[in-house]
């Protein structure tokens, strides 16, 4: 009997030393801290989160109450690329903010290569945006926060202070000044350094000869002209990061809406997910649509719920549109332009995809859409609730959605 035993434990210490089995036998398990606002209780109540990635189920403790608030129960909702400290997942229609890893193994495995950088597009390479996302969704890299903004003078010296002594310094602020920029957070394994690689080298004639398929060799036209700006280290990406992006609301660089001949578009966050992004806005773009403004959101349902509110009892998809909405960041765009409403809503094309790609198959639903509900935009559908929908703080209340982008930050 003990050489039987004997034989079993060595056995599974041989199934143990490969990785598949012992990921068979011991199924990785992530843990999180994760905050959801009860609009109802007006409470902010805790859970642990769990995530299997071998099935992609979840379960969730109630921290509070200590019991069991959710079995572990399959969803598509998740995925392991979601889940990083200071994301928002989205589980069977609650939205959680992940605050903190839940124990050490997830720290360690999901944690350890985790970093953020700020990828700055400069004036002259914006209405290339959309090639430049295309290409960070490539490298593996999420962008979890966008804005386009206007520097000073001022702001544009501040910001490059460590370059004050250099001879293009002049140069630098002015064409930094020379029109509106896209400051966007980057976040993924080795995030500063995978950016500056997908930047290329400073000079756009040298990003030729050493790495021509770079953002710089595409795009730049010289040192000053190259397209972006990559931060050169973590703490510098601290500190650039609080630039654009302050902790206070109100403070940083001005947005760039103009709320005249407008309409709003908001890239859904389906889209946002399947790395659409970049060819939607390149789209937009190639079709001769100004983006006059950008920024990037998180919604919460009940301001989902106010902003859709003109189509309760409408559509039959009201709750499936508002549980999209705040099912992910989404990016919100300012489109200016005479006729600007009409036009932009005949290129979305039909609410519905399959009609869209039967009827008018080069619109942005036909191509990019998959139902009714994930059809990749919303856009205006009255030309006089453009500028209403861009800036008004009657939407989805004052820190949420088009009023930070597109009317007053304070």
């Amino acid at each position: 009997m003990n050489n039987i035993m004997i034989l079993i434990c060595i056995k599974n210490m041989d199934l143990c030393s490969d990785k598949s089995n012992l990921f068979k036998y011991n199924p990785e398990r992530f843990a999180f801290l994760a905050e959801w606002y009860d609009p109802v209780a007006a409470l902010l109540r805790r859970y642990q989160l769990f995530f299997y990635p071998r099935d992609g189920s979840v379960e969730m403790y109630d921290v509070k109450n200590q019991r069991v608030f959710l079995r572990r129960t399959k969803t598509e909702d998740v995925h392991t690329e979601d889940l990083f400290v200071g994301n928002k997942v989205h589980v069977f229609s609650r939205q959680l903010n992940l605050i903190d890893y839940g124990d050490q193994f997830t720290a360690n495995k999901l944690g350890s290569k985790k970093e953020r950088t700020l990828a700055l597009i400069k004036p002259d390479s914006v209405t290339k945006i959309g090639d430049v996302l295309e290409k960070i969704y490539r490298s593996n890299l999420i962008v979890t926060k966008g804005k386009m903004v206007k520097l000073s003078g001022s702001q544009a010296a501040d910001f490059y202070a460590e370059h004050q002594s250099k001879a293009f310094f002049n140069n630098l602020v002015q064409s930094l000044t020379s029109g509106p920029v896209v400051a966007l957070e980057l976040m993924g394994d080795e995030a500063v350094s995978v950016w500056r690689r997908v930047l290329g080298p400073t000079d756009a004639a040298q990003a030729h000869k050493e790495a021509p398929q770079c953002v710089r060799a595409q795009y730049g036209a010289d040192a000053i002209h190259n397209v972006g700006h990559g931060s050169d280290s973590f703490v510098a990406a601290a500190r650039e990061l609080e630039f654009f992006f302050p902790s206070t609301i109100g403070h940083g660089p001005p947005n760039t809406a103009v709320l005249t001949d407008c309409t709003c578009c908001i890239i859904k966050p389906h889209a946002i997910s399947e790395g659409l992004a970049g060819k939607i806005i390149d789209s937009i773009s190639s079709a001769g649509f100004e983006v006059s403004a950008l920024q990037m959101f998180n919604v919460e349902r009940a301001n989902a719920e106010e902003f859709f509110e003109v189509y309760k009892g409408v559509v039959p998809e009201y709750s499936d549109m508002v549980t999209e909405l705040c099912s992910g960041p989404c990016l919100v765009l300012e489109i200016h332009g005479a006729n600007a409403p009409q036009a932009f809503r005949e290129f979305c094309g039909p609410a519905d995809p399959e009609i869209a790609r039967h009827l008018r198959p080069s619109t942005l639903r036909a191509l990019h859409g998959k139902d009714k509900v994930k059809n990749a935009v919303h856009c205006t559908d009255l030309p006089e609730d453009g500028a209403l929908e861009v800036g008004s703080y009657t939407l989805l209340g004052p820190s949420l959605l088009c009023p930070l982008l597109f009317g007053s930050e304070h």
